[in-house]
């Protein structure tokens, strides 16, 4: 899957404090986008919006061990 994210609003979860190692997400026509906040020009991973809604859904259930 190949998106255009050269005008995509990139943005941190509000929980972040504002720290520098963070990941940051843009929501864009045909899916989402997930990056490293340290490198901005770096690349990026893709997911379609079913594959994030799919995660998203997984980590509300506690599907991942975060510890």
């Amino acid at each position: 899957m190949k998106l255009d994210l050269s005008h995509a609003k990139w943005f941190k979860s509000s929980s972040s404090a504002g720290g520098q190692e963070c990941v940051e997400v843009a929501f864009v026509t045909g899916g989402v986008g997930v990056r490293d906040s340290k490198d901005p020009s770096g690349p990026a991973l893709i997911f379609s919006s079913a594959e994030w809604d799919t995660f998203t859904a997984g980590m509300r259930a506690g599907e991942f061990d975060l510890n």
